[in-house]
């Protein structure tokens, strides 16, 4: 990966990962981690990290003696674009608020620790806001990018 990335490296590999992913790329499997070292020019510790953003999202698993695969049936979008395709199916606005962690947690079948991780970068984004106490709420509406 050429030059610095003030997102974190990390990331933006997941992000390559994750569009392979959802176009139905790595039909024999993940490479190794040695590969990914190799086609991104980073550190065994950077692929781990991407690796472990995409086992959060359930996109993919560890399997003993195997390495990581893609999770069959498993939803190909992140988990951001899922929340924010869930604002727009459901017709929110701006100041609506947004549904429960919890009831997002079981909607989505994801762990609370990815929840909130891509509930923070969607904060982060300006698309929420979370009000102590109340809860997160819309505060602009998202991109149309369903399906990227």
């Amino acid at each position: 990966m050429p030059g610095t990335s003030p997102r974190g490296t990390y990331l933006l590999i997941a992000d390559v990962l994750r569009k392979e992913i959802a176009g139905g790329g790595f039909k024999e499997g993940l490479p190794s981690e040695a590969e990914l070292m190799r086609v991104h020019g980073v550190a065994r510790t950077t692929v781990r990290r991407a690796l472990e953003a995409l086992e959060k999202e359930g996109l993919i698993y560890s399997a003993p003696g195997v390495g990581r695969a893609i999770s069959e049936g498993a939803e190909r979008r992140s988990l951001i674009q899922r929340i924010t395709d869930l604002i727009t199916v459901r017709g929110l606005s701006v100041g609506d608020p947004l549904p429960s962690e919890v009831r997002l947690c079981e909607e989505f079948g994801v762990s609370r620790t990815a929840l909130r991780t891509a509930l923070s970068t969607l904060e982060g984004q300006e698309i929420l806001q979370t009000v102590h106490g109340k809860g997160r709420f819309i505060r602009a509406l998202p991109p149309h990018t369903t399906g990227s």
